[in-house]
């Protein structure tokens, strides 16, 4: 039987219902929220608001899935089903493209090569790693002479709360459920109330495929005094993994600090690319144009500051401003579009405010700077254009928070030594990205610029199996490969006498 939301896509109008203990289910409140697209302004479905009877009902059906059928289930059995989620997100692959892009905005061509075929690799990935991650043991002496043996054996945590954000709706909660399930854990996925639809599609998903009741539950709604708060307090949920900005996350490790329950976050960044002037300047261009406008500049990872090696300054600054310029907003189904738009309203004009504040503190508009003309029902879009300044001061507030537009500032460098200093001069450590041909530099810039992951003559390139995460205010534990395992699992150990 179709869920509410695939009788609405097939209908036009979209309902998204919480989906708890395998079935789909609306708020015993009648509580409902608009959801609205931010390609056009009109509205493309309504969300049941889930209260506290819902958060409880989740909390329950994870909690009863973790003593039933999944919680005795082996990893052989585990990793088949998830194997089979995967190959059935891609089995209805356009159904996923068609709703992430009604949620975002973001093109097609973006979303079809990147946000579903990743999302649904997630699970084969770790669906893999979770069946060749080996534990310790030691033999050990003992005043008898007969000796003990202890082995290490994983033990799913329980029941994770898995929070996630509107940019990369799909990957990054899949990136999370994933492991999470791998390990054997029961799930409560609250959704970014701006992007509800794929999470409550990956429901009837886990239907299909035969996932036992209670294992993926979805509840939506807001932050504070709503879903999200009430999972983050709620006793029953034993661990905590949110992927967004900073502040949320501080408020989120308060809440978990009752009960002292794990948390693992990927949070805000200010990431700074290097561009030296011996690099491969028309790969630099290209690379650091996508960390810079990729996703409408809506990427934890993306490039807000730009460091150039003074030589070659002038002539990166123009030729960026040609690839911004070159960036052509409109419907996601167009072919030519190369550029969406924000999230949402609200986010246009925390963007926009940003935009003024640079020309405030004294910047110099190299292209952009406001919200593009667009026509008909377009013109409703949280539109915004792309953007690049030169000429801030390193501690002004535009070099120092995080935007989350398309836009960078633009600055030169002389030293080796100046550069790493200014890359480092911010309380986050996310990323960066640099641009060298000199092997030697590589390595050293490298381990001198204080983030979780640093690219060398690329950006976004990742192997799952690699540990990834943030340093100071961008985050706490690391993901990937058994790195995730680490979180979702709880190392015990067993001591047999012998």
């Amino acid at each position: 039987m179709n869920s509410p939301i695939e009788k609405g896509v097939q209908q036009g109008v979209r309902q998204y219902l919480n989906f708890i203990n395998g079935e789909f289910v609306a708020a015993r409140s009648g509580k409902t929220f608009e959801n609205r697209s931010p390609v056009d302004g009109r509205p493309i479905g309504t969300v049941a608001e889930a209260g506290a009877p819902e958060v409880d009902a989740a909390v329950a059906a994870a909690r009863a899935a973790m003593v039933g059928p999944w919680g005795t289930m082996d990893i052989a059995k585990r990793s088949e089903l998830l194997y089979a989620v995967a190959d059935e997100i891609n089995r209805r692959f356009d159904d996923f493209l068609q709703a992430e892009v009604a949620d975002t905005g973001k093109p097609v061509s973006l979303a079809s090569h990147l946000d579903i075929p990743r999302g649904a690799a997630n699970f084969k990935i770790f669906a893999d790693v979770v069946k060749n991650v080996p534990t310790e043991s030691f033999q050990m002496a003992t005043p008898d002479g007969k000796g003990a043996l202890n082995y290490a054996i994983r033990i799913p945590k329980g029941v994770v709360g898995v929070i996630c954000p509107w940019n990369l709706p799909l990957l990054l909660m899949t990136w999370k459920v994933g492991p999470a399930l791998a390990c054997g854990n029961a799930v409560i996925v609250k959704p970014s109330e701006e992007t509800p639809a794929t999470a409550t599609l990956l429901g009837g998903v886990m239907n299909k495929v035969g996932i036992p009741q209670g294992v993926y539950n979805v509840i939506h709604g807001f932050g504070p005094g709503s879903a999200g708060e009430l999972l983050t307090r709620h006793d029953g949920v034993d661990a905590l993994t949110f992927t967004g900005e900073t502040a949320t996350g501080a408020a989120i490790m308060k809440a978990a600090a009752d009960g002292i329950r794990d948390v693992s976050f990927e949070l805000g960044g200010k990431n700074a690319g290097v561009v030296f002037a011996d690099c491969d300047f028309d790969a630099a261009i290209d690379g650091i144009g996508r960390a810079v406008f990729a996703n409408c500049g809506q990427v934890c990872l993306g490039t807000e500051r730009v460091y150039v090696e003074r030589p070659i300054f002038d002539k990166f600054v123009a030729a960026l401003k040609t690839r911004a310029e070159g960036l052509k907003p409109g419907r996601p189904e167009d072919k030519a579009t190369g550029l969406g738009p924000l999230i949402s309203k609200e986010h246009q004009q925390k963007v926009l405010s940003y935009y003024q504040l640079a020309v405030k503190e004294g910047a110099k508009v190299i292209t952009g700077g406001g919200v593009p003309k667009m026509t008909g029902d377009l013109a409703n879009g949280a539109w915004i254009e792309p953007t690049i300044w030169t000429g801030l001061a390193e501690t002004s507030r535009t070099m120092k928070e995080e935007i989350f537009g398309p836009c960078c500032h633009v600055t030169p460098f002389d030293t080796e030594d100046e550069v790493i200093r200014m890359a480092n001069d911010t309380k986050y450590g996310l990323a960066t990205t640099i641009w060298t041909t000199n092997l030697s530099r590589a390595h050293r810039v490298s381990a001198a610029i204080r983030v979780g992951i640093t690219w060398v003559n690329s950006w976004f390139l990742r192997d799952l199996r690699t540990p990834f995460g943030g340093s100071k205010q961008s985050g706490i534990g690391r993901e990937g490969g058994v790195h995730s395992l680490e979180f979702y699992t709880e190392l015990r150990n067993v001591c047999v006498k012998l």
